[in-house]
Parts: C-alpha cells; structure tokens; sequence
C-alpha cells in the first residue's frame, strides 16, 4: 500500500508541475527519474515518502556521492525532492516539510564546453553541403544558421512553428522554457539560410498536400515521425555528422556547443550579460554569468595590451 500512495505522490506531483508551471516532456521524465530513484532507496531503508525524514534525505545524498555522482546530477535529485515535498506539504498530504533545511552540495561552475569562430565558419558551410538532396542540404543550412545566430536550445529550434518565420523578419519569436516568450534577433546568414529553406519547404507542402490530401505541416522542421517535427536526438546525430564533414572533432561538436558559442562570441564582442540572458532565455542571472570567464579573458588582455606600465621591462 505504501508503494502504491508513493507512485500517486510522485503522479500527482508530475501532473501538477505540467498543469501549473507548463513543464516540459523532458523535465516531467526527469523528475519522474529522480523521484524513483529516491523511491527505492527509501524501500531499501523500509520506509516511505511518508514518513521519510530529513535523516533520510541526507543519507541518500552521502549515498549519491559515495557513489560517485556529479555535484550537479546531486543538486539535481535534491531539488526534484525539495520540489516533492514543498507540493506535499502545501498540498497537506504531510505535516511537515523534511527538506526544507536540508543544504545540498550545490554546483560545480564548470566552464561550458565551446567552439571558436573558425570552427563554426567551417560547421555552417559543411552543413550547406551536407545532404542526399538540395532539400536536405538547403534544411541543414537553416538549421545550423539559425542555432547559431539566436543561440536557441535544441528543443526550441526542431519544434518551431512556420508562422515564427514568415514574411522574412528580422526578429523571431520563441518559446522557452515554462511557455515564456522571447524575441530573437536574426543575422543577415541566417535569414537568407532561412528564405532558401522555407521557399523549398512550402513547395514540398503544397505538394504533398495534392497528392494525398494531408494538411500542410504547422512545423517549420517537419517530419513524418509522431512528434510531427524533427527530434532532438535526429539533430544530434546530423550535427555530428556536419562536424566530420567539416573536418572538427564530433566529439566538441553537440546543439548545447553551438549554444555555448553563440554566447561566448558575443560576450567576446562586447555584448553585456544581462542581453546575453535575455537571447538565452534564462530566467537568473547566475546561470549567464558562467560566461563571464570570456569578459575575464577580455579584461586581462586590455590591461597586458593597453596599461602603460605592461609595456615596461621588469627590474
């Protein structure tokens, strides 16, 4: 019985972070991920959501990191528990809240994993000859001009509708993470990468809506997959095939790369992080200014280059 009301805290707790806060798929499925596994340790420990402790919760995350898991992957699973009990609570499924004061091992601030502006040059030319056929190869093109030039996340970019690229703009509109809404600007490249895709995608539309009758795709990726439009894991493997082609290594080349570049290269030119937060979307601050290493960068090079007293000889 006890497992059977766990699954339905889990359930219902699923259910109301897509209901109120428009969760996404993948953030359900992790949740979901993170909560079982706490689940089986607590089995393991022959207690229950219910009437798990803050003993409980510190104890499995000294399992977690005896175990060898990364600071974020443990941040990750704490907050997913933090986020469970804090519904519980409010939702008087518990009395208490056992995580309330319990401190996890925050995050490692890693600096993101980038790509140099010659690379990218090489990645958005391979990617326009790269493809069984000038549709494919016109599509590789959009796709890589415009992960570059507005720095999307991958899930934003395959699952854009055509109406965001109509009437040749200068800004796009994406929706983020949580339903939030931004304005992209586009770059000259990406526009025309665009133009060239679109004109060839709606010709293949119209097409098949003669022959067989079926409407023309809402997407501006579409596939016949169930998804209606191309995957995550799809692009994934395109890109890593763009990057062979382009003769740099697969393995520093993934969408999050192109992400990473895009901010990197603007911070590079001057752009301030907080329009940097407003291109990538995220909702704090903190997360952008793992970029600040580049304005470090920047920084030191002006005082070594520029400072009068750089120029001089030491004693």
């Amino acid at each position: 019985m006890a497992a059977a009301a766990d699954q339905r805290w889990i359930q219902s707790f699923i259910e109301a972070q897509a209901a109120e806060l428009n969760a996404a798929q993948n953030t359900q499925l992790a949740y979901a991920r993170d909560l079982e596994d706490f689940r089986a340790f607590l089995i393991n420990r022959e207690t229950d959501l219910a009437k798990a402790s803050r003993t409980e919760i510190e104890a499995y995350l000294m399992m977690l990191d005896a175990n060898g898991l990364a600071k974020a992957t443990r941040a990750r699973r704490l907050s997913s528990i933090k986020q469970l009990y804090r519904f519980t609570y409010e939702e008087g499924l518990r009395a208490d809240n056992p995580a309330q004061l319990v401190k996890g091992p925050g995050h490692e601030k890693r600096l993101p994993k980038t790509l140099s502006v010659e690379e990218v040059d090489r990645l958005l030319a391979a990617a326009e000859t790269l493809g069984r056929s000038s549709g494919d190869r016109l599509r590789n093109a959009c796709l890589m001009q415009l992960l570059y030039a507005t720095g999307m996340r991958v899930t934003e970019l395959v699952s854009l509708p055509v109406s965001a690229a109509r009437g040749n703009p200068q800004v796009m509109l994406v929706k983020g993470k949580g339903g939030k809404e931004r304005m992209v600007p586009l770059s000259p490249p990406a526009r025309a990468a665009l133009i060239a895709w679109i004109g060839h995608r709606d010709t293949e539309e119209a097409r098949k809506t003669e022959n067989t009758g079926v409407a023309p795709s809402r997407f501006l990726f579409s596939s016949r997959g169930k998804a209606g439009h191309l995957t995550r894991m799809r692009f994934y493997l395109l890109i890593k095939d763009i990057a062979v082609a382009a003769g740099v290594s697969p393995e520093k080349v993934t969408p999050h790369t192109l992400r990473h570049a895009f901010a990197t290269h603007l911070l590079a030119g001057g752009a301030d992080l907080r329009s940097i937060q407003t291109l990538l979307g995220h909702a704090d601050i903190s997360t952008t200014e793992i970029y600040t290493h580049v304005l470090d960068e920047r920084l030191k090079s002006l005082v070594l280059n520029h400072h009068p007293l750089a120029t001089q000889d030491k004693d």
